[in-house]
């Protein structure tokens, strides 16, 4: 599974980032997160609001900070 928070490195980006790793420890899901920080590659997923969270390709969350817990349960939905 791979989980890209896509963001240009704003502080709810970082935010973001580190909740997605929390969740992914706390779910014991095989994961990996990684950040995507270029704007055509962030418009490429069609989103226009950051911070955004993708989850396989797919976008799950766009201008918000989702905490852990919110984030585990998209993986393992």
């Amino acid at each position: 599974m791979k989980v890209q928070i896509l963001g240009t490195g704003c502080p709810k980006c970082k935010m973001l980032f580190a909740n997605a790793e929390e969740a992914v420890k706390a779910a014991g899901v095989d994961a990996t997160v990684e950040k995507v920080e270029k704007i055509t590659d962030i418009m490429a997923f069609g989103v226009m609001t950051t911070p955004a969270l993708a989850v396989d390709g797919k976008v799950k969350s766009a201008g918000k900070v989702l905490n852990p817990t919110e984030i585990a349960t998209l993986l393992q939905a």
